[in-house]
């Protein structure tokens, strides 16, 4: 492989390329991973259905995005976050809380209507 002065070697014997041959090797790269990124967003699109799934279900799907860009923009370690959490877990405590008690006060009431009026006990007379 001869070198010309217009194309010296660099140090890996390969001659070296100007700056034209440079810039269209990093147009024919990023052209390259366009092609592959499409073609991936595109397996993934067609492998979730999502088409499909903002067509049967709209709402949840906008409901998706808004949470997915609350996480993404840096929401999700923030107070209103905790708040919201909080609030969440005492809400869904609330049915185990109340079948508790409704366990305990049917209970309450079958020990005092079960028979056992106090006929153990002696009377004061």
């Amino acid at each position: 492989m001869a070198t010309s002065p217009q194309n010296p070697a660099s140090g890996n014997g390969q001659p070296q390329q100007g700056f034209v041959g440079r810039v269209g090797h990093l147009n024919d790269s990023a052209h390259q991973l366009l092609d592959e990124a499409r073609s991936t967003f595109e397996d993934l699109g067609s492998a979730i259905d999502l088409r499909g799934r903002v067509d049967r279900h709209p709402y949840a799907m906008v409901v998706a995005a808004l949470g997915m860009g609350y996480v993404l923009g840096g929401g999700l370690f923030s107070g209103l976050t905790f708040r919201l959490l909080s609030l969440g877990v005492r809400l869904a405590a609330i049915p185990l809380v109340k079948n508790q008690l409704l366990g305990m006060a049917e209970a309450a009431v079958s020990g005092f209507a079960g028979g056992d009026h106090g006929d153990d006990v002696p009377s004061p007379s």
